[in-house]
């Protein structure tokens, strides 16, 4: 069941097209990523699907409602974090979390959000007070407050330091399992791979790949590499007794072999092994996203951020 649908939206600033013709659609209980660098039209695009920006052409429907046309009905079924989301500086946390709440007719009881967060302690402090992590805490807790269907976050580990970040993720996967949706985006390949199901990638506005990780890597024809050190020459060995084999590179003793397929890892390892060949440093490297975008771009993404 799609729960989120966009069809060729469309919007531009003046001259600037930041969104570009951009579909999609996100299944029930799922986590789907957008993915692209800074400025890709991320941020544009979920704020087109939460109804916070009026849309130039396409469609759109979140639990089969119009965001345009219905968003206050929306807003009592999901939940919005925002990347520049801010909040009064002299406000206590529980007066926020109290004011988000009386926004729903069903909100779930902050004080349990608080205490899931590991934010209870800072109940009473003021927003000023808290450190980048915990206004990244306080921002998912209110966009929870609702009990939300789905929930939009918006570059929510972005400035994390790397144990704040791995916490986030298990926040998110602890909402699917709890069968909410999840749309997030990130310009982090990192994150996409090890949480969403599945990811469209935007770059320049348009939509460049859209489907599983997987399905998106081996739309790119990438391969699997496989390097090592021999103490003899076999590259002809390989490439006679393994077929799955697309080429092997050589440099002195240095081995490196490239192959579409997976398991051909296990196959190099045996034949060493069944020809008694002493080899060492035996190593895969397996394409991920960064690969694809650097592919279907000409730049890595931090190329594209600077």
């Amino acid at each position: 069941m799609h729960v989120v649908n966009v069809q060729g939206l469309r919007k531009t600033y003046g001259t600037v097209k930041a969104v570009d013709g951009v579909s999609f659609s996100v299944d029930s209980q799922e986590v789907f990523g957008l993915l692209g660098p800074n400025g890709a039209g991320k941020t544009t695009t979920i704020e087109c699907i939460a109804g916070l920006r009026t849309i130039d052409e396409g469609s759109i429907t979140v639990l089969g409602i119009d965001p345009s046309r219905q968003r206050k009905a929306l807003y009592q079924r999901i939940g919005v974090q925002l990347q520049e989301t801010s909040f009064q500086d002299k406000i206590r946390v529980y007066e926020l979390c109290g004011l988000f709440s009386s926004f729903y007719r069903d909100p779930i009881p902050y004080e349990s959000l608080l205490a899931r967060f590991s934010m209870m302690e800072k109940n009473n402090a003021y927003v000023q007070n808290l450190s980048g992590g915990q206004k990244q805490r306080l921002s998912i807790i209110l966009a929870l407050i609702s009990n939300p269907e789905v929930i939009f976050l918006d570059e929510l580990t972005t400035g994390l330091d790397p144990q704040s970040r791995r916490a986030m993720w298990a926040y998110i996967q602890q909402l699917k399992q709890e069968g909410r949706t999840v749309l997030l985006t990130t310009h982090y390949m990192e994150e996409a791979e090890y949480l969403c199901d599945r990811i469209g990638i935007i770059d320049r506005g348009t939509m460049i790949a859209y489907g599983t990780v997987e399905e998106v890597i081996q739309s790119c024809g990438l391969q699997t590499k496989i390097t090592f050190e021999a103490s003899e020459d076999i590259a002809d060995v390989l490439i006679d007794r393994i077929p799955e084999i697309a080429e092997v590179q050589r440099a002195e003793n240095r081995y490196s072999v490239m192959s579409h397929n997976d398991g051909v890892l296990g196959k190099v390892a045996y034949l060493l092994e069944d020809r008694k060949i002493r080899y060492q440093k035996l190593d895969v490297r397996r394409p991920n996203l960064d690969d694809v975008f650097l592919q279907l771009t000409g730049r890595t993404i931090e190329e594209h951020d600077k």
